[in-house]
């Protein structure tokens, strides 16, 4: 898409500061991050979010995430890393181009990016959820 500004960065129109490329990915240091050495995985193409991706191009785009958090982990010397990918407005996805956060953590560094109060589930929510989706598989 010639208005995404992802599309532009994945595909080298706007400049980046690139961690690594190939034909279908680049991998880029998030222009506002969340700690040092926060990158963002975008694929070349555009996909708004993980259900518009083909299901190889998912699975690759995983694989990458975790070859680059272990390269992150080694380079950075943090302690931790998150691995974030957001899905629609609701949940905390602010461009719609499929992308993945790789967020270096340090100790005594900011908290956790997910976070969420802990709920509980009846034994009938949970049948009727095992329902829903086994009808959709």
């Amino acid at each position: 898409m010639s208005d995404c500004i992802f599309c532009m960065l994945a595909n080298g129109d706007i400049p980046t500061a690139t961690l690594y490329e190939d034909e279908e990915f680049r991998v880029i240091l998030d222009a506002a991050p969340a700690s040092k050495g926060h990158a963002l995985i975008l694929p070349k193409g555009h996909y708004a979010n993980i259900s518009e991706m083909p299901e190889d191009l998912t699975g690759r785009a995983f694989i990458l995430a975790k070859k680059m958090a272990a390269v992150l982990k080694e380079a950075m010397h943090c302690d931790g890393l998150n691995i974030v990918q957001n899905n629609g407005e609701e949940a905390g996805q602010t461009v719609f181009h499929f992308h993945i956060h790789l967020i270096p953590r340090y100790k005594g560094s900011a908290p956790i990016v997910a976070n969420w109060a802990q709920g509980s589930v009846t034994d009938e929510e949970k049948e009727e959820i095992i329902a829903a989706c086994k009808a959709l598989l």
